[in-house]
């Protein structure tokens, strides 16, 4: 390890369509903040970053608005992106002299010119060097799945703009597939269902709210209801509803058939070898997604494989990018596949 290395923070950054986590090397997860920016309409200034401008969201007066800086796992808004990814590493980084070593995560399905845009927003960041690594793999990483050696492990994850699904081998991945449906489109779901049968408008925090409290997809039984406030679209005025948990179920059913049918999918172009691996190891499920309650069980119906939901399954990628950061020679094969230059 050479003395720059040993005095500069180095960091791992999961560049989430949701959340951003920020994990610095020897400290651990700094960050774990919404991937959001208020931004001032009159002069385009930013206001606010992550949780405070969370807060922000939907609640903004006339003049401020909020956006996310990233859609379907990629970069839609370069310059906020940048200011969000520099904002985040100014506040991790304690000598400001040093310019960090940054390992980011990003979708395995993105175009040479979307991991372009994520490695430059870095580098006009602060960066000095930037190496990219799949989300599948650094959640593989993070779990803790043998991914240097000769067997097959397959990884679920499903993040806030796309679901990664991939079976890793020898330090690379053999097959995957990445879709942009994950728990964005879950919340997009809820409020189109709720627009739909009750004529009632509500946010993407309230349908986030709905999804985590009594979200659920079968054959998960235990039933659950909740009031939620939106507006009326007939009348124009605020309007108190009661929903059941079925009803959800009937609502998110769309999006989840379409990530069980890519996990089929998935299975079905896997090596005949590495399937055997998974038959015996089973299907780990990562990212925020893998908490919507009966998923697990579902998946384990249509595939008839064991399926296990990581533990702490938010922060999987993260750890992994955080434990490449820490020990980065050892991971070089992970990264030689991934970074683009």
């Amino acid at each position: 390890m050479s003395l720059l290395s040993f005095v500069s923070n180095d960091i791992a950054i999961d560049l989430g369509t949701a959340n951003t986590l920020v994990f610095v090397r020897g400290k651990g997860i700094q960050v774990n903040e919404p991937s959001l920016v208020a931004v001032r309409r009159l002069d385009q200034k930013i206001v606010a970053f992550g949780s405070e401008a969370r807060e922000m969201l939907g609640r903004t007066p006339g003049e401020i608005t909020t956006i996310r800086p990233l859609r379907d796992g990629v970069i839609a808004d370069f310059e906020l992106a940048e200011e969000m990814i520099r904002y985040f590493i100014r506040r991790v980084q304690a000598n400001r002299f040093l310019r960090p070593t940054v390992v980011i995560g990003i979708p395995s399905g993105i175009t040479e010119v979307e991991k372009r845009a994520v490695r430059d927003s870095a580098e006009h960041a602060g960066a000095r060097d930037v190496f990219l690594v799949e989300e599948p793999m650094a959640a593989a990483i993070g779990v803790g799945l043998p991914v240097h050696e000769p067997v097959g492990s397959m990884v679920v994850d499903i993040g806030g703009g796309t679901t990664e699904i991939a079976v890793i081998s020898l330090s690379g991945i053999v097959t995957s597939i990445s879709i942009r449906i994950a728990g964005d489109e879950m919340n997009d779901a809820i409020i189109q269902y709720l627009k739909r049968k009750y004529n009632l408008l509500i946010g993407e925090k309230t349908a986030e709210i709905i999804k985590m409290e009594i979200g659920s997809v079968p054959p998960y039984k235990e039933k659950g209801a909740m009031k939620v406030k939106g507006r009326d679209l007939v009348k124009g005025i605020p309007r108190t509803i009661e929903i059941s948990s079925v009803e959800i179920q009937d609502a998110l059913e769309e999006p989840v058939s379409s990530i069980v049918e890519a996990v089929r999918l998935t299975l079905e172009r896997t090596p005949p070898e590495l399937s055997a691996d998974i038959l015996d190891r089973g299907i780990m499920l990562t990212g925020g997604g893998a908490l919507l309650k009966g998923l697990d069980a579902q998946l384990r119906e249509v595939t008839n494989l064991p399926v296990n939901v990581a533990e702490d399954p938010l922060t999987c990628v993260v750890r992994g990018t955080g434990k490449i950061v820490e020990d980065i020679n050892s991971y070089q094969k992970v990264l030689n596949r991934s970074k683009i230059y």
